[in-house]
């Protein structure tokens, strides 16, 4: 094993030093109540995912493996590698496409990092106040980056900031060394340049178990560096480092805690398509469907692009391609007045109705959109009706949106309908009066016993 001293570049000298210098106690109270909202936001997403086929067979990988340091797959009573579980967890937080969202000049799902965290928490027996700070951590990390960095348009994908907010913040749970956290770093981001062709054209399975896998990679690249491995002390700023593949950038780390600024979703798609849903939404009550001539979806450059950019929207066949369709989304909230679960079940894909719908939606960049882009999140319906007559709705910012975020009792509420299956009420009950104590916990391992029947 090499063991010279390794000369840091100033990128991850800067985010060893991030780190080191996070701690629960400078977290305020309002930072720490963030964190808590959207650690209960996360379980739940997953917990709503359980029974979904993908989850099923993450579970079923992850059951195969066995440490010493174990972790617990949420939902049921397997035990596996902190890893795995990291894996299995993640899988379920992303399936239904429920979970939290970053916009910035890239974007992406920061709770991919917390079946990471979580993992890693349980496996050192870390207390809740750590878990808190290590998720504030990952948080400012990721967000930080989306804010600043755009890499999405070069054809890469979310996994590469997840990765890189994830192995951070498990090093701050590991209390690694400096260069142990370096090292961790650039193990973890070495092999993980994620391709962006996981979010185009017709949407496999891979889709909502990207951010799980570079959670995953992220606690193996920390156990790495823990035990002695090592990685390039250049990977950001040396020759065929981080900077010469994606282009170079400004990085500036934040001055105040991010995680607020990340927005829950309201419902199970998409975000880019909240604000289009909200308005078909608004605007069933007002007109028969039955008459309807076309529907127009105005949206902004990137929502466009991600959910009506290509044929499949039009005719998507997996649920991964139906939660990024504007045309199918917008047809089911004229339809059904609601969009749940079940809005995504195979018999609805094919049903002729939703089709027939479908085929009357036109989708469209409106600059004056992508003008409020990131800022805010709008969409625009407009239905013409076979008398003539038009109908507009236009929402900029949906529910769970920093400025027009969701209460405590929506998120509450959220829990329940989508964990009850899994934990039935009195489990979601005791699960929630525990969660909004998180900080009073001495051991993590508590934190997940709680999401277990």
């Amino acid at each position: 094993m090499n063991t010279d001293p390794v000369v840091w570049d100033s990128t991850v000298k800067r985010l060893v030093a991030y780190t080191e210098r996070a701690r629960y106690e400078t977290l305020a109270p309002g930072v720490v109540h963030e964190a808590r909202r959207h650690l209960i936001d996360t379980f739940a997403s997953a917990l709503g995912a359980y029974d979904e086929p993908v989850s099923v067979m993450a579970r079923a990988v992850a059951g195969r493996y066995r440490s010493d340091d174990m972790a617990r797959v949420w939902g049921c009573g397997i035990m596996t590698t902190p890893e795995m579980a990291a894996f299995a967890n993640g899988v379920m937080t992303r399936t239904l496409d429920v979970s939290d969202t970053y916009l910035g000049r890239s974007r992406g799902h920061p709770s991919d990092m917390v079946s990471g965290l979580v993992a890693v928490a349980e496996s050192v027996h870390a207390d809740g106040k750590s878990l808190i700070a290590a998720v504030a951590l990952a948080y400012d990390v990721y967000c930080s980056f989306c804010k600043s960095v755009d890499i999405n348009s070069g054809g890469w994908d979310q996994p590469v900031y997840t990765v890189l907010g994830c192995v951070l913040g498990a090093a701050k749970l590991m209390r690694l060394t400096a260069d142990e956290t370096g090292h961790a770093l650039a193990l973890a981001l070495t092999p993980n340049l994620a391709l962006a062709q996981a979010r185009r054209g017709s949407l496999s399975s891979w889709k909502g178990c990207a951010g799980a896998n570079a959670s995953r990679n992220a606690v193996f690249a920390a156990v790495l560096a823990k035990e002695g491995f090592t990685g390039p002390g250049e990977i950001f700023e040396g020759s065929g480092g981080f900077w010469d593949a994606v282009g170079r950038a400004d990085w500036p780390l934040p001055d105040a805690p991010m995680i607020g600024e990340t927005r829950t979703k309201f419902l199970p798609v998409c975000y880019h398509g909240q604000s289009a849903v909200f308005a078909a939404l608004d605007l069933r009550d007002r007109v028969d469907v039955r008459q309807i001539e076309e529907i127009k979806v105005d949206g902004y450059q990137v929502a466009v692009f991600m959910m009506g950019n290509d044929a499949s929207r039009w005719a998507p066949t997996t649920r991964e391609t139906a939660d990024h369709s504007l045309p199918y989304c917008v047809a089911i909230a004229l339809l059904d007045g609601k969009l749940v679960r079940d809005s995504f079940a195979d018999a609805r894909l094919r049903d002729p109705a939703v089709a027939e719908l479908m085929h009357k939606v036109r989708v469209a960049e409106d600059p004056a959109l992508t003008a409020l882009y990131p800022e805010s999140a709008p969409g625009r319906v407009t239905i013409r009706m076979r008398s003539g007559e038009t109908q507009v709705a236009e929402i900029r910012y949906p529910r769970g949106h920093e400025k027009s975020p969701m209460s405590d009792a929506e998120i509450e509420s959220k829990f329940c309908d989508l964990a009850a299956g899994a934990l039935g009420a009195q489990g979601c009950d005791r699960a929630l009066k525990a969660l909004w104590q998180l900080e009073r916990m001495e051991d993590a391992a508590a934190v997940t016993a709680l999401l277990v029947p």
